[in-house]
């Protein structure tokens, strides 16, 4: 462990979490006009604040309360303390806008050394850091994560996969930092271009987030580069990637003393016990200057406390298994790119790469998967051809409970992601 805090007990930890509760609330209750607004409308002074159990009080934010105060309307502290601003692409409006004071960088650097020592990353180690550099938080908050931890980083950032792949092997990394899907474009041309995976590469670990990836994709990518595999989540938001991280044993833990997570009914936002799955929120307690409370990540999850065998006794959450935003309702019925995602990655004769494609039928919803076919599959004729999509078909049915028309197509034919795989297509009308 990086700090012995990760493995404080309960009593101690959640002590600590109280009273950085407590003094955030009031904090932001003094300084942020829009967060006196909501306390003050959902009937919550500072000082009722007295365990965790009060938490559900307090009111949620939203992205779009973000995108309403544009560009620093929720900051807590004045320009002149600011020392660092990320915002997001903001696609689908004004982007979010987040501020860092020293001391939110300092947090930020301690979590992101915490992520980095799930590998055991450390003065050894060189780090092909291929995260966007940028207003995005993820190259950076790798970047500084790395330095912390005494690790040599490469900022390679996105793109140029073929000079990366130069880089990796002849700068000798030993840890991959970037999205699942683009670690899989990579190993792909990585093969195309002759290269020896274990000849002519030193990898032993990759951190890979800021994209949901289901069980197979993760042992996908273990297998083809002979890592360990290291789950990062974490949000812009929120403070970036550094938020939980994977360890050895699989468990995903969360950086409680900094953010504590619950899991609500995204309808009612009726906080739920652990183990059951609902829409992940988090309250950030030690953030200057853009403290949040119970922001509405729209990801699905579940939380666990059990002990585990890391020594931790940070709560686990279990792995995104989508977004409730992303999530597609085709005909009645809930559908999350993870579960197509699941049922590929089983079959033989697939390369990762895949898109649904949803349209309308007179009135019923139609959904379509589209997946590339690797090369020896493609080789094998129409007959073959013909039989692996009827088998995917009923492998989706029983999967997702719905008719799914699976196309398949040639090897190489579906666009390739850079950063964040782009993974639904929806034609339905709005």
């Amino acid at each position: 462990m990086w700090n012995p805090i990760e493995g404080a007990p309960r009593e101690e930890l959640e002590a600590l979490q109280v009273r950085r509760l407590q003094a955030t609330v009031e904090r932001v209750y003094h300084l942020v006009p829009f967060y006196r607004k909501k306390l003050d409308e959902a009937g919550v002074s500072p000082d009722e604040i007295k365990g965790l159990d009060d938490l559900k009080r307090l009111p949620f934010t939203t992205k779009q309360e973000l995108r309403d105060n544009y560009p620093f309307g929720l900051f807590a502290t004045p320009l002149d303390q600011v020392v660092r601003i990320h915002s997001s692409s903001g696609t689908t409006g004004k982007p979010t806008v987040v501020g860092y004071t020293a001391h939110d960088m300092e947090v930020w650097s301690e979590v992101m050394a915490r992520t980095m020592k799930m590998a055991d990353v450390g003065p050894k180690d060189v780090v092909h850091n291929a995260y966007g550099y940028g207003l995005f938080t993820g190259g950076l908050g790798f970047h500084y994560g790395a330095e912390r931890v005494g690790a040599a980083v490469v900022p390679s950032s996105g793109g140029f996969t073929k000079r990366q792949l130069l880089l990796m092997k002849d700068f000798g990394a030993t840890v991959l930092c970037c999205t699942p899907s683009f670690a899989l474009h990579l190993f792909e041309v990585a093969k195309e271009e002759g290269y020896d995976i274990e000849r002519d590469f030193k990898l032993r670990a990759g951190f890979f987030g800021a994209e949901p990836a289901s069980e197979g994709l993760r042992k996908a990518l273990t297998d083809s580069w002979k890592i360990q595999y290291v789950e990062a989540y974490g949000l812009s938001e929120i403070i970036g990637p550094g938020v939980a991280a994977g360890c050895r044993h699989g468990r995903l833990h969360v950086m409680e003393d900094h953010f504590i997570p619950e899991i609500i009914d995204p309808e009612t936002g009726e906080v739920l016990p652990d183990g059951e799955e609902g829409e992940l929120v988090i309250t950030t307690v030690t953030k200057q200057a853009l403290p949040i409370l119970r922001y509405r990540t729209k990801d699905i999850s579940r939380l666990h406390r059990e002990p585990c065998a890391c020594g931790r006794t940070l709560v686990s959450m279990e792995s995104v298994k989508g977004r409730s935003d992303d999530m597609l309702i085709v005909n009645g019925v809930n559908v999350f790119p993870s579960q197509v995602e699941h049922v590929l990655t089983k079959v033989e004769g697939l390369t990762p790469n895949y898109v649904i494609v949803v349209d309308k039928k007179g009135l019923l919803d139609k959904l379509e998967v589209w997946v590339e076919v690797d090369d020896r599959t493609f080789a094998d004729g129409v007959g073959a051809l013909e039989n692996l999509k009827k088998r995917l078909e009923q492998e989706m049915l029983n999967e997702l409970y719905i008719n799914v028309k699976v196309k398949l197509v040639e090897p190489k034919t579906l666009e390739r992601s850079m950063g964040k795989a782009q993974r639904i297509i929806d034609k339905r009308p709005a």
